[in-house]
């Protein structure tokens, strides 16, 4: 506990980390976690698409109260990957119906934190979460798209578990805003982060009651089981990671990751076969990048 003769380091840096530490811990340890603003639509639409009452024009109602996510699923309906026919969806209630419920979520998810990444007080720290989104759809296309070509499961699934893959960064990045001196040194933010969004991600996940296969792709330790072709969501997650051109900015900050990444790559992942593999779903994941993009 601490007391009023309690001394604090002289480093103004370590006094706020030790706070933001303190408060991410009772976070986890009491389960009482503090959803940043930038999700409260997200977990609006997550509980009107689960509620069996709900109809689609209550599900309506709550897209609508974003005009921006409307727009994006408008896009998304219309995109060649999922309009192969080139019908046009100018409603939001068809465009619903086309797109599906777990690619709503997906979406919500998408326009969230791209909001998010201009939060940040510093120009850095806003770069650092412009690039953690610009990773997050890169991946979550990429599953996707190679959950479809390959026909191992259902794409949307992939997308949506590609969407929340990094939901632990953003929510400590959000709740970093509280301590503005942590974005004075990124680096040392950026480690704290790497060692923390694991059990945040789980703990968020949990909480939002999302299906264990998708909790599952969260293992740093062991991030890719090794078969190729893949089958399972988290070797397509991985491999969705390692396909993707914009890199998590994150990696930088956590040399174990990457340790873990590069050994898993080069033991496992056979080159030529990744290659053919990007190239045949390339197509499939551009356009739905265009869309996810806005």
């Amino acid at each position: 506990m601490s007391t009023s003769l309690e001394i604090q380091s002289e480093d103004p840096f370590e006094n706020a980390l030790d706070a933001f530490s303190r408060t991410i811990e009772n976070d986890l340890a009491t389960r009482q976690l503090t959803f940043p603003t930038f999700l409260d639509l997200t977990i609006r639409i997550k509980r009107v698409c689960d509620d069996p009452q709900a109809s689609l024009d209550d599900i309506i109602c709550v897209i609508r109260a974003d005009p921006l996510l409307s727009a994006r699923i408008i896009r998304l309906a219309n995109s060649v990957a999922l309009n192969p026919y080139n019908r046009s969806f100018t409603s939001i209630s068809e465009a619903v119906r086309r797109v599906g419920l777990v690619n709503v979520r997906s979406l919500a998810y998408a326009v969230a934190t791209e909001q998010l990444a201009a939060e940040s007080r510093s120009a850095d720290a806003r770069l650092v979460a412009s690039g953690l989104w610009m990773h997050t759809i890169d991946v979550a296309s990429w599953s996707y798209a190679i959950t479809r070509h390959l026909r191992i499961g259902d794409p949307d699934t992939a997308l949506f578990a590609g969407m929340l893959s990094s939901i632990g960064q953003f929510y400590l990045l959000a709740r970093a805003t509280a301590h503005p001196v942590l974005e004075q040194d990124l680096n040392r933010l950026g480690e704290f982060i790497g060692l923390w969004h694991e059990p945040v991600s789980r703990a968020l996940l949990g909480a939002l009651e999302v299906p264990k296969t998708v909790i599952d792709i969260f293992d740093d330790g062991n991030p890719y089981g090794g078969q190729w072709p893949p089958v399972e969501l988290r070797d397509v997650h991985f491999i969705a990671g390692l396909s993707a051109d914009t890199p998590n900015p994150f990696l930088r900050f956590n040399s174990a990751a990457k340790l873990s990444l590069l050994e898993a790559t080069t033991q496992t992942v056979p080159e030529q076969e990744l290659s053919a593999l990007r190239a045949d779903a390339r197509d499939s994941r551009n356009g739905l990048l265009a869309a996810l993009r806005g």
